[in-house]
């Protein structure tokens, strides 16, 4: 695995060689400002399949589609419930993954058969400006399963599992999973208690506290 530290490159150069690295069906372990995440090219089977690999991952667990911003998630995507647009537009960008109706014929491997797809917009400009070259990224926390996430610190680099490509940029700023949300219906609903927590959620939705 190849490591680029963000401290020693541009973040021009970075951005051009983990472009590069996910264009040649690599995959990359990268930072948001909850815990790194390995991804790759969201249509890319085999790359897909090395991620599952390498974290040792069930093929039951289906990977997240990070973005940019929302715009990027259109092609993936078969609808937007209200529910959804108002919490891309109020949480995102932010620790918050939302779950929506996936477009058939689209992200199949990394969706592992469901019909739905989980979008998380990180709050971390180096990861978007990465995202933006890249395109969106298949991705999950980068971690071996049953493994303490990585959030960027030093001494833990040996436990990450295995990529193309590393590109790191010290420790993650909130150092916690990531939220997660199924905007599929009328209500927000928690999938996965997180960073952010029900009340703050509602806080930023004008609801009451999402169903758990």
């Amino acid at each position: 695995m190849r490591v680029i530290r963000a401290a020693q490159r541009s973040d021009d150069e970075l951005v051009r060689e983990v472009a590069a690295c996910v264009r040649s069906g690599g995959t990359v372990i990268f930072p948001t400002e909850t815990v790194y995440g390995i991804g790759c090219d969201p249509e890319d089977a085999a790359a897909i399949d090395a991620i599952f690999r390498a974290k040792r991952r069930s093929h039951d667990k289906p990977l997240a589609l990070h973005i940019a911003d929302a715009t990027q998630a259109a092609p993936f995507v078969a609808e937007l419930t209200n529910c959804a647009r108002v919490a891309m537009r109020r949480l995102w960008p932010g620790p918050v993954a939302i779950i929506v109706r996936r477009r058939a014929g689209r992200y199949e491997r990394a969706a592992c058969g469901l019909d739905t797809i989980s979008l998380r917009c990180p709050d971390h400009a180096l990861c978007r400006a990465m995202l933006r070259a890249t395109g969106p990224l298949a991705a999950t926390s980068a971690n071996v399963s049953g493994h303490a996430a990585f959030a960027g610190e030093s001494d833990a680099i040996g436990d990450l599992p295995q990529a193309t490509l590393a590109l790191l940029a010290g420790p993650s700023t909130l150092q916690a999973e990531s939220t997660i949300l199924d905007c599929t219906g009328d209500e927000a609903k928690v999938v996965r208690a997180g960073v952010l927590s029900s009340v703050v959620i509602a806080e930023k939705l004008g609801t009451s506290p999402p169903v758990r």
